[in-house]
């Protein structure tokens, strides 16, 4: 429920603004504003007005994004009107900033005459990161209230800046380091004089009060200024239409009257809201969200206190787990098997923070924390306190059965017990131990500090309190968690292997892996295939590949990938792989002895080459993810679509701006996917495309994959 709350401070009127948790401009609470202000405008005892924040951290976290679309956006009163009504009101009005605020928060607050600010707020216009740009003044009123390039990096970024830094400028008239509300009113008290007076009502003249759109602008060399811009953000924006047309409507600030460059704002914003790129981006934004809630997990389930973490492997993936650890402020003990594995392990966490050190994203003693915060060990018993325990070994089940049962044997009771394997059977692990409802999976993504995803496998057995201290851990580490079942590769890796299978069968028939590459990463992926299996290891997917000629006799894959590796070319670790590498150098040049060796496979197949198109490339790519992305999610693997989604944008790279997998599947239809795979079929190796049960069904009733819902 929204609210905003009308409470009297002598002649002051105080407008609450309450709608946890960020107090969002829902219809509902510019609703409860605007009446505020019309009750304080008819009141002759009122003289001045205070807008401020419910709650103890956020003043406003901008527009109720779930309206945008809807005819609740545009209902009366819509933001843009609401900025107005505050700016014509007839008796000063201040915003006092408790907190956060952002967006439609800050616009809010810049259309108040006075603002005063508590030093540790975040003010921001975030927009873009919606694909959008503010949308009620926040790029006309911003420039006007501080440095042109200040407020264009600000909109273009949509990175927040604490208050303590824009204190110098016209945006805030104080800041306060406590007290923001008694301040507030303090200020205010300075309309409201307990004596009628001249000068009481000199003060409450209307054309007295400051406005932000009355300020005027100055930027010599303006075109020269603007034209920089654009040119710089061209590559990074290149998919992106938001940023560039920021940059317009900052222009128009600064080179046409105000309501000149808030009528071109709105145009902008109305065209980016239309747009699949901010339509893509709004999805994502929801879906992260959405990817906490888990049935059976609640508010009120219990979580296990975790202070201390071991990790059990000190290699990249195990150093990159203890840094995402210690980064949050864990103590974290890495065990391996010899003195020399863990030392040349901490070696290079050591030298990774001494990077980030030198680069000034870390200060000395941040620096001296987080590697203070790490220690080794090579005896299991030391790290029998731990709260949680990862192990990160190889991805053999035997090796993690050795583990597992050493664990068991010295964890202390309720110590929760977590796989970082990324496609082994997780009850088969969790059956080496005597309380299976102790483990857990915790995939992570490399490099494991920085990727933010993390698969978090829900055993036969996983204890719901695990998971639900699981998913807090997440949180607590900066990772966007995300729950999966029981299954080969999970969700990301078992969607994965047809993506690759995909991939490598196109080398049989005609194309190459530099093509290949090029082609996904301009649809957006960040990195092709290739190259991703190269920065992996080649090896890994070679012993995946080995396990599953055993276990699945029945699938089919191209025979080039294990020739590769039978030469020794297991990627940038080894200096060649689909790519050579020159020491030191992660570039990636074409290699001949990987061309002739495709050429000959194909000669040995007896298959003619022919060319494949670029768009062929991605079609196959994409629907083969989407293809089994429909089976994972029709066997319960994954809770909904948009959890695959989120999967594969936050650990494998797919474009956010095209929404994920299965989101892209209902932008291009359903139908027309089914077409395509049913033409792939007539063609090599076509038994490869049997369409999923779920996708056959939604495509012959024209329904995408975001409305369906699991039978109950």
């Amino acid at each position: 429920m929204a609210s905003a709350d009308y409470t009297l401070h002598g002649a002051i009127a105080v407008i609450t603004l309450e709608h946890a948790p960020v107090n969002a401009l829902s219809l509902e609470l510019r609703s409860g504003i605007a009446a505020g202000l019309e009750r304080a405008a008819a009141a002759p005892e009122v003289r001045a007005i205070v807008i401020t924040g419910g709650g103890t951290t956020t003043f406003c976290g901008g527009a109720d994004v779930s309206e945008f679309g809807t005819p609740k956006m545009s209902a009366a009163p819509d933001l843009r009107s609401l900025c107005v009504l505050i700016e014509r009101s007839p008796k000063p009005v201040i915003a006092a900033l408790n907190g956060t605020a952002l967006g439609g928060g800050l616009e809010l607050a810049m259309a108040c005459h006075y603002r005063i600010a508590l030093a540790s707020a975040s003010l921001g216009l975030p927009e873009v990161k919606l694909g959008l740009l503010p949308g009620a003044g926040g790029t006309q009123r911003l420039p006007r209230l501080i440095a042109v390039d200040r407020a264009l990096s600000m909109i273009v970024s949509g990175n927040p800046v604490p208050a303590r830094d824009l204190a110098p400028s016209a945006l805030l008239d104080l800041v306060v380091e406590e007290g923001v509300l008694g301040a507030a009113l303090e200020f205010a008290a300075r309309f409201a004089p307990e004596q009628d007076s001249p000068a009481k009502d000199a003060l409450l003249a209307r054309d007295t009060l400051k406005k932000a759109r009355d300020r005027s602008v100055s930027l010599p060399n303006a075109e020269a200024f603007f034209d920089f811009a654009r040119a710089a953000i061209a590559p990074l924006a290149r998919n992106y239409p938001a940023p560039k047309k920021c940059i317009d409507a900052v222009e128009a600030a600064v080179l046409k009257p105000f309501d000149e460059g808030l009528a071109l704002e709105r145009e902008l914003f109305v065209e980016l809201l239309m747009s699949e790129e901010s339509r893509a981006l709004r999805h994502v934004f929801f879906a992260t969200r959405t990817a906490a809630k888990v049935p059976g997990i609640s508010a009120d389930t219990p979580v296990r206190k975790v202070r201390s973490v071991a990790i059990i492997g000190a290699g990249t993936m195990g150093g990159g787990i203890a840094m995402a650890f210690a980064n949050a402020g864990l103590e974290v003990t890495v065990l391996d098997a010899t003195q020399g594995a863990l030392d040349k392990g901490l070696g290079v966490v050591r030298r990774n923070y001494e990077s980030t050190l030198k680069k000034g994203r870390l200060s000395q003693a941040e620096f001296e924390r987080r590697v203070g915060a790490i220690r080794g060990s090579v005896a299991y018993e030391d790290i029998g306190s731990a709260d949680l325990v990862i192990e990160a070994v190889f991805e053999d089940l035997e090796v993690k059965r050795t583990v597992f049962e050493r664990l068991d044997a010295v964890m202390k009771p309720r110590a929760i017990l977590a796989s970082n394997t990324s496609t082994l059977d997780l009850n088969r692990i969790a059956a080496f131990t005597r309380r299976p409802e102790d483990v857990v999976g915790l995939h992570f993504f490399s490099p494991a500090n920085v990727t933010r995803l993390l698969e978090i496998v829900r055993g036969a057995r996983t204890a719901p309190d695990v998971l639900a201290t699981s998913l807090a851990l997440a949180k607590q580490i900066k990772k966007i968690g995300v729950v999966s079942g029981v299954c080969d590769g999970f969700i990301g890796n078992r969607m994965l292997n047809g993506f690759f299978q995909q991939m490598q069968l196109l080398l049989d028939v005609g194309a190459l892996p530099q093509q290949i590459d090029r082609a996904l990463e301009n649809f957006g992926f960040m990195m092709g295939p290739f190259r991703v299996s190269d920065l992996a290891g080649n090896d890994i997917g070679w012993a995946i590949r080995k396990r599953h000629y055993l276990e699945h006799p029945e699938r089919v894959y191209s025979r080039v990938p294990d020739r590769l590796c039978e030469l020794g070319r297991f990627g940038q670790k080894t200096q060649a792989g689909w790519y050579d590498y020159k020491p030191g150098d992660r570039a990636a040049i074409p290699s001949d002895l990987v061309t002739n060796m495709i050429l000959e496979e194909s000669a040995r197949l007896g298959l003619t080459r022919r060319a494949v198109s670029d768009e062929e490339i991605v079609e196959r790519a994409l629907y083969a993810l989407i293809n089994e992305g429909a089976r994972v999610l029709e066997e319960g693997i994954a809770l909904r679509a948009s959890d695959i989604d989120i999967v594969y944008i936050a650990g494998y790279g797919f474009p956010d701006f095209r929404g994920g997998p299965m989101f892209y599947a209902d932008t291009v239809g359903l139908p027309n996917i089914l077409r395509s795979m049913r033409r792939f079929a007539q063609g090599y190796r076509g038994d490869t495309w049997t369409p999923a049960p779920l996708l056959t069904k939604l495509a012959a009733e024209n329904r995408g994959f975001a409305r369906w819902e699991r039978p109950s």
